[in-house]
């Protein structure tokens, strides 16, 4: 690191007009990276996905979304009554987007498609697979049902699980506008962690870091699909990690100057101590990112390697520009200087002491919280959002509202889809309508020698129960025929999450642990910290996994502060990706909480010495670093649909856990318990790292006074 400083600070000129470069080339690629990210939520291998592939290229349809257009016809009259009419209104969609694959009473004859009263009919559409935000097969076909039906003298609803989970919104959350949302919160803590100009530095630095990630995220799209997900990541998350990164690194030079060092041995020393952790901090949440590569799924894989990009680049930013920036014109915008750095937090070092006196009841007590937010994590169900928890007004909810009122049932959003050799279609559809949570199954079409069957559930296949009547169908349709059988839908995408994600996901663990271990005893020297730092990791993701069943999927508070009702289950793309990002970006506390504390050990050989300054140095900016993130995820929370709420809220509830409870208490007094076991480093595994030993101390050694003395220092 001193090597690197030396060199960014003879040539920082050169160092600058690189990075403004690319600053003005991330600029214009991110105008560009929108139209070029994908929307791909494919499982290749998987059966449902294949029966889906099946679909699209024989019919080409996709049951992504299916739109359910309803008709109602005018109080005394009954759907048979006004059959010929009712047939035309469909035969207008059919006729205005020829592409679109249209089920209905007239289609199949089948009574299921009329409600109980017989005023109100329905059928299926479906259309090309989507590409991206904004209108799709709806705004098509929707004002020429409306039209047709008005002409007719019906009432017209539309609705689909799709149109509920948008929330009413077409456009699509805007990047720009929760960044910046983002911004200004991280803006108000870092204008009270410096108190001086310094605080608008760690924006250029994530300002740079985002829009170079932009450009080579650009670049991936060549080679690769990129989900479009990643640009809320490396929007929110970049400036989040970026300002972290700048803001360890600031905070260490501005100490070095109180001490008395002039700026650019101040510049080379913050390198030297906070610039390695930053580095260690930046390598772990890439790896814990990249390690979505073992999941065999196009869009996680994706945002592994874009998200990885994110820690790279803020580090790359970090490590050249910042100390550059620092050793020119740092001093002049350090003013005016009414936060000291010549000493450590007089607040946070008094709660360090305070645990280091009461470390076991420290330790109890983030204990017992910790197992309090664990508890619902036993009731998590892993599936798609109840429709309780979509749109509560609007149009759409309003054609849910008619499908209940009506008999109808919820279970026509999410039909199944049976695919079968067209000999066989008739009865599959025999053997689908008998199986229990079946309202009805029909032959909605046939092509190239095959019969698709629509099969009508009682109820939405959005979790476990709905996943259990797709393996009812399955087992149904295959006993009474013969030949390949398809099985499309919802529910069957539920089930190939399941097989696909969370049979692996124990390698991806196992996978992180690992690499993230051995990284940790390079950075720590130390076996006893980094295995306790990836516990405790474990341990906190724990507990935000229950925090969101608690809060989300049983809605302990998320209709009061969201007005979303219970989710009944978290949908099945979510969990690993929060724990992706989590994982990572928590261990970025611990690493600089302990950083600081091994060198602090180091100089005084004493545990209580290395707590207490360690403390008092990094926990404002460790609670800084945390709200920082914390305003960012709640920027991505504000999104209208409720998967990317949960998304935000998990990541923000998460980060909060981790700087409190863990970090703050838990760490300090487990690394005051275990005493001198903390350094020792064997020199066996040292050698193989390449990193100095750190022998066993005897059980004696460090001086009590050194407490008082460094905490001053």
């Amino acid at each position: 690191m001193k090597r690197v400083a030396e060199f960014v600070l003879r040539h920082r000129v050169m160092v600058c007009l690189t990075w403004l470069v690319l600053l003005v080339a991330g600029g214009a690629a991110a105008g560009q990276l929108s139209d070029r990210l994908s929307f791909d939520f494919s499982l290749p291998g998987q059966p449902g996905n294949e029966t889906e592939v099946q679909i699209n290229e024989t019919y080409g349809v996709s049951s992504f979304d299916t739109f359910i257009p309803l008709l109602t016809v005018p109080e005394g009259q009954t759907v048979s009554d006004n059959q010929p009419a009712v047939a035309a209104v469909y035969d207008a969609i059919r006729a205005a987007v020829p592409e679109l694959r249209v089920v209905d009473l007239a289609s199949t004859g089948d009574e299921s498609f009329v409600s109980e009263d017989g005023r109100t009919t329905y059928a299926l559409v479906q259309g090309p697979l989507p590409t991206g935000f904004g209108p799709g097969a709806d705004a098509q076909f929707g004002p020429v049902f409306s039209q047709a039906a008005a002409a007719a003298g019906f009432e017209s609803e539309l609705t689909s699980y799709g149109l509920l989970s948008a929330g009413g919104d077409t456009e699509g959350p805007s990047v720009l506008l929760e960044t910046l949302l983002g911004a200004l919160g991280a803006l108000a803590v870092l204008l009270f962690v410096y108190a001086s100009f310094l605080a608008f530095l760690p924006l250029l630095i994530a300002a740079v870091s985002i829009l170079t990630t932009f450009l080579l995220v650009l670049g991936l799209t060549t080679v690769t699909d990129v989900s479009f997900v990643v640009q809320f990541l490396i929007s929110l998350i970049g400036l989040g990690v970026a300002i972290d990164y700048s803001l360890l690194l600031v905070s260490r030079w501005r100490e070095e100057r109180a001490h008395g060092r002039d700026n650019h041995d101040a510049v080379v020393v913050a390198m030297q101590t906070a610039g390695s952790a930053v580095v260690a901090s930046g390598v772990t949440v890439a790896i814990s990112l990249l390690a979505l590569l073992v999941v065999p799924v196009p869009f996680l894989r994706s945002m592994g390697l874009g998200g990885m990009l994110i820690p790279l680049v803020s580090v790359a930013v970090v490590l050249t520009l910042l100390p550059a920036l620092l050793s020119s014109i740092g001093p002049r915008i350090d003013v005016p200087r009414i936060r000291k750095e010549g000493v450590a937090s007089r607040g946070w070092s008094a709660w360090a002491r305070a645990i280091v006196a009461r470390r076991y009841l420290a330790t109890g007590i983030a204990l017992v919280l910790l197992a309090l937010l664990i508890v619902p994590v036993f009731s998590l169900r892993i599936g798609q959002s109840g429709l309780e928890s979509l749109a509560r007004n609007g149009p759409a909810y309003d054609g849910v509202a008619l499908l209940r009122d009506a008999g109808i049932g919820t279970g026509v959003l999410t039909p199944i889809e049976v695919l079968v050799p067209t000999d066989q279609g008739e009865a599959a559809a025999q053997a689908a309508a008998g199986v229990d949570g079946i309202r009805t199954a029909v032959v909605g079409g046939t092509a190239d020698g095959t019969s698709i069957v629509d099969v009508i559930p009682e109820s939405e296949t959005v979790d476990s129960d709905g996943t259990s009547v797709v393996d009812a169908v399955r087992t149904a349709v295959e006993a009474a025929t013969s030949g390949a059988v398809g099985v499309g839908g919802a529910g069957a995408a539920v089930e190939d999450y399941g097989s696909a994600v969370y049979d692996r996901f124990p390698y991806v663990l196992l996978l992180i642990a690992v690499i993230t271990f051995i990284l940790l005893v390079r950075t720590f020297r130390s076996i006893l910290l980094p295995i306790k730092a990836v516990l405790l990791n474990l341990v906190s993701l724990a507990a935000v996994f229950g925090a969101v069943v608690f809060f989300w999927q049983q809605g302990n508070g998320s209709d009061a502060l969201f007005g979303v009702s219970p989710t009944g289950a978290i949908t099945f793309w979510l969990p690993v990706l929060i724990f992706a990002f989590l994982f990572g970006l928590s261990m970025d506390y611990e690493v600089f909480i302990l950083a600081r504390m091994r060198e602090e050990y180091d100089a005084s050989g004493s545990t209580s010495a290395a707590v207490v300054t360690g403390i008092g140095r990094t926990g404002r900016l460790v609670t800084s670093a945390a709200l920082i993130l914390f305003f960012a995820f709640s920027a991505l929370a504000s999104a209208p649909g409720t998967d990317i709420k949960v998304l935000g809220t998990a990541l923000g509830v998460g980060i909060l856990i981790d700087a409190t409870i863990v970090r703050a208490l838990l760490v300090p007094a487990l690394v005051s318990l275990f005493g001198r076991w903390n350094w020792w480093l064997p020199a066996g595994v040292a050698k193989v790292l390449r990193v100095a030993p750190s022998p066993l101390a005897p059980a004696t050694s460090g001086n009590p006074a050194a407490v008082k003395v460094l905490a001053d220092r």
